[in-house]
């Protein structure tokens, strides 16, 4: 058995698949590498199997109809041999010297007596254009360099968050916990690492910069423009975590702590689509947008509370032309000083 599954969701990656298999054949036989074709037309195919054919201990393609990226970790999560589970999209990369640590941390915890559900470490973003990239790192929030569990969480800082780049899940939990991501939708990566939340007991930080995540291309999934062209897609996913979370919540004791860190990731994800609402600047959208917050008034009423009377659901949520200003401009700073998009 691999101690480390990484898939890569691969989808016409011909121009930049090569830079991320490379930085992952680093970790050598401990590392099982899938790379999920996810019914390309260009090359990926022929570069999967190159490296299968190359490094067959250690790659493995996989060859699927097309589904989207939520569809391909599917498969990867299906056909994972390592103990662990991560996800390296096609068009990023990850440090060596912070790849090699992860690992020779990973050995260890495996062979102690509790058993690791989440590691977490940081990711740089790499945007196009920018010579300093900005460091999502987690060392205020998280306790660092022990097993540690919910309650001995930190505060969040809003726009600090545990993304898909920053965690490596347990493979048996995800399956144990029921996760699969709707197929032909942007966005997954956010279910991804919402909903098995609930169910990590055990986890550990490693302060190190490890996934490198590029940002920059125009025709990016979080590129502003795309974001609102596929707003459908990121609602969807929004209501999906509005329903799961309320789902959890209701259902019996839920951990304080977890429970707020959750509904504060909930937060920003409604902020998002609300902001690419307003920003389409069209009577459609901005129908979508009150949808959206009735929505969530009519599923939980308690999670309608606490977002719409925060911090950025008040924002969000100012009348008229002038109001909406005021919310676009509040984004432009959480957007330069975060760089998600």
């Amino acid at each position: 058995m691999k101690l480390l599954t990484i898939t890569i969701p691969s989808y016409n990656s011909q121009d930049y698949m090569r830079k991320s298999i490379e930085s992952l054949l680093v970790g050598g036989e401990d590392v099982e590498i899938l790379i999920v074709d996810d019914g390309s037309t260009d090359a990926t195919r022929e570069i999967a199997e190159e490296y299968q054919t190359k490094y067959p201990t250690i790659v493995r393609a996989i060859h699927k109809e097309n589904g989207g990226h939520g569809s391909a970790v599917n498969t990867g999560i299906e056909n994972a041999t390592g103990l662990y589970f991560k996800v390296v999209d096609s068009d990023d990369w990850v440090k060596e010297s912070a790849y090699l640590k992860i690992l020779d941390k990973l050995r260890e915890l495996v062979g102690g007596t509790q058993v690791l559900d989440m590691l977490i470490s940081n990711f740089v973003y790499e945007k196009v254009g920018e010579e300093k990239h900005k460091v999502m790192a987690y060392r205020h929030a998280l306790p660092k360099d022990e097993i540690f569990t919910w309650k001995d969480v930190h505060h969040f800082h809003k726009g600090q968050y545990i993304l898909m780049h920053s965690v490596i899940y347990r493979t048996k939990l995800l399956r144990e916990c029921g996760l699969h991501l709707p197929e032909h939708t942007f966005y997954v990566d956010n279910i991804f690492v919402f909903e098995p939340l609930p169910y990590v007991k055990n986890m550990y930080y490693l302060d190190v910069n490890f996934y490198r995540y590029f940002i920059g291309r125009e025709d990016q999934s979080v590129n502003e423009e795309v974001m609102i062209g596929r707003i459908d897609q990121q609602l969807r996913v929004n209501k999906l975590m509005i329903d799961y979370l309320s789902r959890v919540r209701n259902t019996g004791p839920m951990n304080k702590k977890l429970r707020a860190y959750m509904i504060d990731y909930l937060d920003i994800i409604t902020t998002i689509s609300s902001i690419m609402l307003i920003r389409s600047e069209t009577e459609e959208n901005l129908q979508k947008k009150k949808e959206l917050w009735d929505y969530l008034k009519q599923k939980d009423g308690y999670l309608y509370f606490k977002l719409r009377f925060g911090i950025l659901g008040s924002s969000m949520n100012l009348p008229g032309k002038g109001g909406r200003k005021i919310s676009v401009e509040g984004y432009k700073i959480c957007r330069h000083f975060f760089k998600f998009n």
